[in-house]
């Protein structure tokens, strides 16, 4: 499929990349500049960072792949995942900008060190608790960028896969934070711009809107409800869980939250969520039909998905690549689809350089280290990160969505509840966050075994094991001794998310 100018408009947006990684690399002085960008971004810049944070391959391949294989019942994850980034900035963020601006915080671990005043258990625990999920997450960006690269230059995986880790590796590991957010920003523009023309494309060209949905409605009539009478997913008891993994669950992913760190003004956070949820929400609308219409071209005879267990995460490129027969057009919209797994991508490598060379290097086993000893080893984790993610994506998972949702679970069972207890609950102990990141991790596991090798769940696994991590908080911490009441203080610890006047 690959001709000279597909190669060009690729190669030029990946050079691009790099570019802001090599601008950006200047203003790296410090760790505090590699890994929060010295609490400077603005407004755009970190809405944009948000919107790409969470808006990854999932959400080009796997939301309209979902849509696919299941139709208007997957639509609430439209809805639920722009509200993450409100509720991240809400209930997570202003309180923990606030106390950052006096203490300094790098990572969310920080937080967790003070609040439950336990600077080697619950950081280390919380800092492999992260890195773990981060690494799930990653294999699904990893994955979504080889789908794009084998499709778009006819390339074997391996190819591609080490083609989109130099590249990202490269821009994140000499750029840091600058680097990966000023790379949102473009990636987002190029996202929102190139969705908004490309995805209605596809639709009108399988007959429109009307003609979609009622050609759904005639394959099966499950495809055009609000959610599924029946089945192991998306009905009404489903989604509730559904609703909590999604927007809370991805509020408290460490590759997300950590961004309230870096802002440069609490008052930005004012107008964020709105707008975030409706750039998301309108972009993301227009995939997920994108995915109903590759319903109606598969079934017509259009075009036939490869034979691969993850099928359905291909529709969107078919869907294109038969609307808009222009070669030079396909290798834009592959430009459109890196860009959304590298907003993404980038950032979770960060995270776990950081929560590796920050939390567990420096802050337990060398409190010594000099700040250059700190930033190598964290450049070192990102590459490290890179590899290890690679090499298990080589086997790709059935469905990317499915990948993502047990990434995000694991994130739900083990940092919500420690999170939410302490920054509102005065009650919550030590031992209370020790017990409740273990057993939610734990329980993760467990459920989430169960639900992928013996049988399904009528919820989703994830919310088991956030019930299990909730009810272990609240025994746990009224049987042992209570927190320092000047670190509760220092912590804004209470029933409040501005601090009340005095």
């Amino acid at each position: 499929m690959s001709d000279i100018i597909t190669v060009i408009i690729v190669s030029i947006f990946l050079l691009a990349m790099v570019g802001i990684g090599a601008l950006a690399s200047k203003k790296i002085k410090n760790t505090n500049d590699y890994l929060v960008a010295g609490r400077s971004l603005g407004f755009w810049v970190f809405l944009l960072l948000m919107v790409g944070n969470v808006c990854s391959g999932m959400s080009l391949l796997g939301v309209s792949g979902l849509g696919y294989k299941f139709g208007w019942p997957t639509i609430w994850e439209q809805i639920f995942v722009p509200l993450s980034i409100a509720f991240c900035i809400m209930f997570f963020g202003v309180k923990l900008h606030a106390i950052s601006q006096k203490t300094g915080y790098i990572t969310v671990q920080d937080y967790l060190a003070h609040r439950f005043e336990s600077p080697v258990a619950l950081r280390s625990l919380s800092a492999v608790a992260g890195i773990l999920v981060s690494l799930i997450y990653l294999v699904g960006q990893y994955t979504a960028i080889s789908i794009v690269l084998m499709w778009l230059f006819n390339i074997p995986l391996w190819l591609a896969l080490i083609i989109a880790t130099l590249v990202v590796t490269l821009y994140t590991t000499i750029g840091g934070l600058y680097a990966v957010a000023w790379s949102a920003v473009i990636q987002s523009i190029v996202l929102i711009g190139g969705v908004a023309i490309m995805a209605p494309i596809i639709i009108f060209y399988s007959g429109g809107f009307t003609h979609v949905n009622e050609y759904l409605a005639g394959v099966n009539p499950d495809l055009v409800q609000p959610w599924m009478a029946g089945g192991a997913v998306f009905t009404p008891a489903y989604l509730v869980s559904f609703g909590v993994l999604l927007i809370v669950g991805l509020a408290c992913a460490p590759h997300v939250i950590n961004n309230v760190l870096a802002v440069k003004d609490a008052r930005l956070f004012k107008w964020t969520p709105l707008i975030a949820f409706i750039i998301y929400g309108a972009v993301m609308f227009m995939l997920k039909f994108a995915g109903f219409a590759g319903i109606v071209l598969v079934k017509e005879g259009v075009f036939q998905l490869p034979d691969v267990l993850n099928a359905q995460d291909f529709v969107i490129l078919y869907g294109i690549q038969h609307a808009m027969p222009n070669i030079a057009l396909w290798s834009i919209f592959a430009v459109i689809v890196l860009a959304a797994v590298m907003s993404t991508t980038d950032r979770l490598m960060l995270t776990i350089g950081g929560m590796f060379s920050w939390d567990i290097y420096k802050k337990v086993f060398r409190p010594d280290a000099s700040d250059r000893k700190v930033l190598f080893i964290s450049k070192i984790m990102v590459v490290f990160s890179a590899l290890i993610t690679m090499i298990i994506a080589l086997n790709p998972p059935e469905m990317l969505a499915f990948l993502i949702w047990m990434g995000i679970g694991i994130m739900l069972a083990t940092f919500a509840v420690p999170l939410l207890a302490g920054l509102y609950w005065r009650g919550a102990t030590r031992m209370g966050a020790l017990t409740s990141m273990s057993a939610g991790l734990i329980s993760a596991g467990i459920f989430g075994g169960y639900y992928q090798y013996i049988d399904k769940l009528p919820l989703h696994f994830s919310f088991y094991a956030f019930v299990v991590s909730a009810i272990t908080m609240i025994i746990v911490s009224l049987m042992t001794k209570k927190n320092d009441e000047k670190v509760l203080d220092e912590t804004r610890t209470g029933w409040y998310i501005h601090a009340p006047r005095k």
